[in-house]
């Protein structure tokens, strides 16, 4: 059985979409941003973290999972209040920025930990834009301040890469590594 160790609505979502049978275990972990840590490097820490806090049975899988944005190498996880969207909403406004997340599986004494990074694309965007946009309120628990599969999705004209990613869970990823365990 697998069980998601996330209370996050999309990511659960996405896998009931692709028809993985799951049940959620969501634990408590800190998420701290070591200085000089690589993007990369901290979702995958943080997905390994967010496993350890999960008590796992026999026969079942554990999956975490952590997102974050990187744009000019610096790390936008989700907004601290609606100034911290808008500010993160004017950094990517007419920009490419990349989504990366880190999964962790594990199993008994087995342990996959991975990381997927995809790049999206932003059209320019106006201070009234990214007002009305701050003020839906959609932004605010969202790495990077905005749901590319919400109403965001109209600031957003290309991608390159896995767009479940940028959802917050890059299944494809996470579906090869499932069959590792079987």
């Amino acid at each position: 059985m697998l069980v998601l160790g996330s209370k996050s609505p999309r990511r659960a979502e996405i896998l009931r979409s692709a028809g993985i049978p799951f049940i959620v275990r969501a634990g408590d972990s800190a998420e701290e941003h070591r200085p000089g840590e690589a993007a990369t490097d901290y979702v995958r820490r943080l997905a390994r973290e967010k496993a350890d806090a999960i008590e796992i049975h026999d026969g079942e899988i554990i999956l975490t999972a952590d997102t974050v944005v990187v744009v000019d190498g610096e790390i936008l996880e989700k907004p601290l209040d609606a100034e911290d969207a808008a500010r993160m909403l004017r950094l990517l406004a007419g920009r490419e920025h990349q989504v990366i997340t880190g999964i962790c599986l594990r199993a008994g004494d087995r342990e996959i930990v991975d990381a997927c990074r995809t790049r999206v694309h932003f059209t320019p965007l106006t201070d009234a834009a990214i007002a009305a946009y701050v003020a839906s309120g959609e932004p605010m628990d969202k790495a990077g301040a905005y749901a590319i599969q919400g109403l965001a999705s109209k600031f957003i004209d290309r991608i390159e890469g896995d767009y479940f990613n940028v959802v917050g869970l890059p299944v494809s990823l996470v579906y090869r590594h499932l069959q590792e365990f079987r």
